[in-house]
């Protein structure tokens, strides 16, 4: 199937998944969306990868299971890459084994395939315009999780104001934006974010979000 190149001012998405059933009814009913165009689908990890830095899609729809490179492993190499899409795991596997993983690979959301179609595109919608999205259950899972350092105490040495652009950057705002909140200039906020990823110990600001959520620091 040949993919569109794209529209301005459409989010773009890649769809990957190793089942060519559930690629066709993600694409029917992106298709009918205004402001969603599905520009490229793939089988597996390794072809997502490629295909990721081929089109350079806004959103990646990504499957944990898949064979040869797995959903996780892509979402470790993109990070690798650079590669700017915002990946959000579309899944039928609800394990804490495979939840964690996916979103410390830099995940920036996780939802099951059962999702209800208009919560699935709103889904899309909140993680391109940079927010964390996980659904309920995600959540409980994540928090449930065991056997990780104290993080709590990691949170210690933040600022006041640092915790409070942590809660911005939980609400998916930019740089930019949080310093035109908090009246610092975007050099400032910059500054804030690196030494926040130190002291936390995490690589970008989707972990920090999660992070920030974990700790009740987010509203």
């Amino acid at each position: 199937m040949a993919d569109a190149p794209g529209r301005p001012g459409r989010i773009r998405i890649l769809l990957v998944d190793d089942h060519q059933v559930v690629r066709r009814g993600l694409r029917t009913f992106l298709e009918v969306q205004d402001d969603i165009e599905v520009v490229g689908e793939a089988a597996d990890g390794d072809e997502g990868i490629a295909r990721a830095e081929e089109l350079r899609p806004d959103v990646i729809l990504m499957d944990i299971k898949m064979p040869g490179t797995d959903g996780i492993e892509a979402l470790r190499r993109l990070r690798g890459l650079e590669n700017p899409a915002r990946v959000l795991v579309v899944t039928s596997f609800t394990e804490q084994r495979t939840v964690v993983p996916a979103l410390r690979a830099g995940a920036a959301g996780y939802v099951y395939k059962d999702i209800d179609p208009v919560a699935l595109a709103a889904a899309i919608r909140s993680v391109h315009a940079g927010q964390v999205l996980l659904q309920p259950e995600v959540a409980v899972a994540l928090l449930a999780e065991e056997g990780r350092p104290p993080a709590a105490g990691r949170g210690g040495s933040l600022t006041d104001r640092e915790r409070e652009v942590l809660r911005h950057i939980a609400d998916g705002r930019s740089n930019r934006e949080i310093a035109r909140v908090l009246v610092l200039s975007e050099k400032t906020v910059k500054t804030h974010v690196s030494n926040i990823l130190m002291k936390l110990d995490v690589v970008d600001r989707t972990q920090a979000a999660l992070w920030a959520v974990r700790h009740g620091i987010a509203e």
